[in-house]
């Protein structure tokens, strides 16, 4: 019954995703992206770059523990919404891409490909959409691009993500680096976009484990990378706090430290080798800590003299004079 009733809103929908398709027609965009499954943690997600103004806006969707959709050239949502409930219904990739071609008019303008939790895919380049275009489909992953430098862009993204290891984020990140190395979208880079996609991973309810934008910028490559480690780089900080509070003081000055390597504008991290340092004994460590901290943001001069972990320096004429020198 709940596949019929999807059937009939696929009918019903034929008119909504050709308006869709007219609205989104003025904007067609040469992408390339790719999706990706990590079996060990159920993650999915999607990494793209093109050279329109916040790609991430309209070429990816999915839902996480189910599917993750990339929806390009003539981007559509329906794609992805009604995709999910396609699947969800028992349908496979392949199935659900058939039926959602079958009621598009406007499918020989797109590139859509679907990867499941599960691991299958499916994938369509429509005709009509700017060449170069391709895609390949591997196990855990599709890569996907049009009005490319050439058909090196699929292969190295496809490449970098077999080969690679780590977390998902930073493989998808790669591959589209690799895709970007052997020239990207043809017109040059303007946005990107990451994306992974867990089920219940937001305070036990959402979806979206990471969800990260760089809608306009000269190398948005640089800045995506540069946002994801400053990502990382808060992980880390929370996590030496709990080492502090475990008591595991060489712990958490090492991983205090990676975090700062990590991201260097990152406040957060000196404070906490400040504290780690202060536990320790080494004062003169601890104060070179908060100088940078305050470095990186005034705001800190009266924070630090309200942080408990600190009151050992409250009286101390040194930390006093750095905090209220203005």
């Amino acid at each position: 019954m709940r596949t019929r009733n999807l059937v009939l809103l696929l009918l019903i929908s034929a008119a909504a995703q050709s308006a869709v398709a007219q609205i989104y027609a003025a904007g067609e965009e040469g992408t390339f992206s790719i999706i990706g499954r990590d079996p060990a943690t159920n993650e999915l997600g999607m990494a793209v770059q093109s050279h329109t103004i916040a790609v991430g806006t309209r070429t990816r969707g999915g839902k996480g523990g189910v599917a993750v959709f990339a929806h390009q050239a003539s981007s559509d949502p329906l794609y992805s919404s009604i995709g999910v409930e396609l699947l969800e219904a028992g349908m496979t990739p392949q199935q659900a891409l058939d039926m959602m071609l079958k009621s598009d008019e406007g499918r020989d303008t797109r590139q859509v490909s679907i990867l499941d939790i599960q691991g299958r895919t499916a994938t369509w380049n429509g005709p009509a959409t700017s060449d170069w275009k391709g895609s390949k489909c591997g196990v855990n992953y599709c890569a996907q691009g049009n009005t490319l430098a050439g058909p090196g862009v699929v292969a190295a993204m496809a490449k970098s993500f077999e080969s690679s290891t780590g977390p998902l984020a930073e493989r998808l990140l790669d591959a589209i680096d690799a895709g970007e190395a052997e020239g990207g979208d043809k017109r040059g880079m303007e946005s990107a976009a990451l994306w992974v996609l867990k089920p219940l991973s937001v305070q036990g309810f959402g979806d979206r484990e990471l969800d990260l934008r760089v809608d306009q910028s000269s190398n948005p490559f640089v800045e995506l990378r540069r946002i994801l480690n400053a990502v990382r780089s808060g992980e880390m900080v929370t996590q030496a706090n709990a080492k502090l509070t475990a008591k595991d003081l060489p712990g958490a000055l090492q991983l205090a430290t990676e975090a700062e390597v990590k991201s260097p504008t990152n406040d957060a991290a000196p404070i906490t080798l400040a504290i780690v340092h202060l536990q320790m004994g080494d004062k003169s460590k601890a104060l070179a800590d908060i100088r940078r901290a305050i470095a990186l943001n005034a705001n800190n001069k009266k924070q630090l003299q309200l942080n408990k972990n600190l009151e050992p320096l409250y009286s101390d004429p040194e930390f006093l004079n750095i905090v209220n020198t203005p």
